[in-house]
């Protein structure tokens, strides 16, 4: 196994940097990513995937956590997510976007009717949608009300911020996501900004060197990082 990913990485190093035809491109990528990012950006990624390259199928595989072994063995040809201090320091990033965190309820929730000021008090007195894969009870947003000395109750803990945003459409519970994570599914529902504050987050674009030089490889970061630009 460390002979074939010395080979594979000498190759890159050797292979010509010229641009592909992608008229002629015929390759399947695999990108592992946020179910929030493939419901967002999956369908403009893949529109400008098919107009430049129709011959390249995209295959998105759930990312369920950090580990970086998928990029490391070649299962997988490119990851987004948020870079952590653990992240194996082989690997290149490219800054993709930033994200904030927003509150979101359905747009005649009774907190809404009342006022349409969401005050920190308001906001707590709330029930809240917890969000994690691991079924954790606190996340990002529970760390930075920890900070404060405050707690919000949670009510249900679901995976992901699709689900999130469902029970919240049809209920009075509050879910807390990702803005920009989550534009096309918060459609119709009343979004506000959280009445404390919270850092941004910097979403990323992850892969293993020795895809570096790889022109389609090359190409392909490129559509992502031109597609996440698009209003």
């Amino acid at each position: 196994e460390q002979v074939s990913h010395l080979v594979q990485a000498v190759e890159t190093v050797l292979r010509p940097t010229t641009a592909p035809d992608l008229s002629r491109l015929q390759r399947t990528f695999v990108l592992r990513c946020s179910e929030g990012f493939v419901e967002n950006f999956g369908a403009k990624l893949i529109q400008q995937t098919m107009h430049q390259a129709p011959g390249v199928r995209l295959c998105f595989m759930a990312k369920a956590d950090k580990d970086s072994q998928f990029l490391r063995d070649g299962k997988v040809d490119l990851e987004t997510g948020v870079i952590s201090a653990d992240m194996s320091p082989e690997l290149r990033t490219q800054a993709l976007f930033k994200d904030r965190f927003v509150g979101v309820m359905r747009t005649n929730h009774p907190l809404r009717i009342k006022s349409t000021n969401i005050t920190l008090r308001r906001y707590l007195a709330s029930q809240h949608i917890g969000i994690s894969r691991q079924g954790m009870i606190s996340g990002p947003v529970d760390f930075a009300l920890q900070e404060l000395g405050l707690e919000r109750y949670i009510t249900t803990i679901v995976a992901g911020f699709s689900t999130a945003l469902a029970l919240a459409r049809t209920s009075d519970m509050i879910a807390s996501v990702p803005e920009r994570h989550t534009g096309n599914l918060r459609d119709g529902m009343h979004s506000f900004a959280l009445p404390f504050s919270m850092p941004e987050i910097a979403v990323a674009l992850i892969w293993h060197p020795r895809m570096q030089a790889d022109p389609a490889h090359r190409w392909l970061r490129d559509t992502v990082l031109a597609t996440c630009r698009i209003p």
